[in-house]
C-alpha cells in the first residue's frame, strides 16, 4: 500500500485532555498506517486536506521543543490517543522517541498505547517514567483475523513486547478492543496475556460512521452465521449479547483468581499483584464509556 507522507509544522505537541482524570494528549502524528477497518479516529481527517482514504496518508509533525517539561510532573500524559505511536514509520522519523526525550526527567506519567513491537526499541527510556503504563491492542489470537482488520504487527509480536515491558517492571495492559461479537475470544486471550499484564481493558465494537457498511459487508460475507447476531446488535439495538459476556468474564474471573471491575481503571496495585479486568462495555451501568475508554488506550 502506497502511503503519502508529507512533514507539517504544529504549534505544540502537548494537548489538554478532556478525560474526567485530566492530564494531557500526545500525538506525534496525525492519520496512522496501520489502516484498521474498526478505526473511530478516522474522523480526525476533518482536520487536513488529505483526499486518500484514512490509512493511506500519514503527517509527520514537528513542534518547538517542550517548554519546561517540570510543569508535567505527576500529570497523566497519553500517547497515542487518535494515531499509533509506533507506526512503522516511527523508525525513520523518531517522533514519539522525540517526545519522551523530551520530557525525560519530567516526572510526567507516561501512558502509551500501541499495537506495534516497536516499542521495544524505547523500553529502556520508557521505564524511567514514574507509573509509566504501555497498552497493545489484542482483539484476537487468530492470526488471519488480525490480517484482515489490521496491517499492525501480529499479535505474537505484540504479546512478546507486552511480556518483556512487564518482565521490566513497566505496567502493561491487554486491551481486548474492539471485541467483535462471535468472533474474538475475550477469555482464551485473558487466559494467554493474564500472566503478562497488570490491566486488561474489554471493550466492545463500536459500528458508527462509515465503517460500519464495511464491517457489515465482511461479516455477511466472511462470517455469515453471525449476521443475525449482528444486525440485532447493531441495527435494532440488542444488548443480550454483551450481558452475556459480562456474566461469562465474571465467571472466569472467579475461577481464575483475578478482580473485577465496571469503568474503573484506577488500580495502583503491586506488579505482581494479578491483572485487574475491567469491563467498558457494559452500556446498561456506564454512559459514554467506549469514548472514553477510546482516548484511554485507542
Amino acid at each position: 500500500m502506497d502511503v503519502v507522507i508529507r512533514e507539517i509544522e504544529a504549534k505544540g505537541i502537548m494537548t489538554k485532555s478532556n478525560l474526567p482524570i485530566g492530564g494531557y494528549s500526545v500525538n506525534p502524528y496525525l492519520g496512522c498506517t496501520h489502516a484498521c477497518r474498526y478505526c473511530y479516529a478516522c474522523f480526525m481527517k476533518r482536520f487536513n486536506k488529505h483526499d486518500e482514504p484514512w490509512g493511506q496518508f500519514l503527517d509527520v509533525k514537528t513542534w518547538p521543543r517542550i517548554r519546561n517539561p517540570r510543569r508535567y510532573a505527576g500529570q497523566r500524559v497519553f500517547i497515542g490517543s487518535v494515531t499509533d505511536p509506533y507506526l512503522p514509520q516511527e523508525e525513520e522519523f523518531r517522533r514519539t522517541r522525540a517526545v519522551l526525550e523530551q520530557l525525560r526527567g519530567s516526572g510526567a506519567r507516561v501512558s502509551i498505547a500501541t499495537k506495534s513491537d516497536l516499542v521495544l526499541r524505547d523500553l529502556d527510556l520508557i521505564a524511567e517514567f514514574p507509573g509509566a503504563r504501555v497498552s497493545w491492542s489484542v482483539n484476537t489470537l487468530d492470526e488471519a483475523f488480525r490480517a484482515d482488520m489490521d496491517s499492525a504487527s501480529p499479535i505474537e509480536r505484540r504479546l512478546a513486547a507486552m511480556e518483556a515491558f512487564h518482565d521490566a517492571g513497566v505496567r502493561t495492559t491487554c486491551f481486548i478492543s474492539p471485541i467483535f461479537p462471535g468472533v474474538t475470544d475475550v477469555a482464551a486471550i485473558i487466559r494467554r496475556t493474564k500472566g503478562i499484564c497488570n490491566l486488561v481493558w474489554l471493550e466492545d465494537l463500536n459500528l458508527r460512521g462509515g465503517f460500519k457498511g464495511d464491517i457489515m459487508g465482511y461479516i455477511a460475507e466472511r462470517r455469515p452465521e453471525l449476521l443475525a447476531l449482528y444486525q440485532g446488535i447493531y441495527n435494532k439495538g440488542d444488548r443480550s449479547y454483551w450481558d452475556g459476556l459480562d456474566a461469562e468474564v465474571r465467571a472466569l474471573c472467579e475461577e481464575l483468581g483475578l478482580p473485577y471491575a465496571v469503568n474503573d481503571d484506577s488500580d495502583e496495585r503491586p506488579l505482581d499483584a494479578p491483572p485487574l479486568v475491567v469491563n467498558y462495555f457494559d452500556h446498561g451501568k456506564i454512559r459514554g464509556a467506549t469514548a472514553k475508554g477510546a482516548e484511554r488506550a485507542r
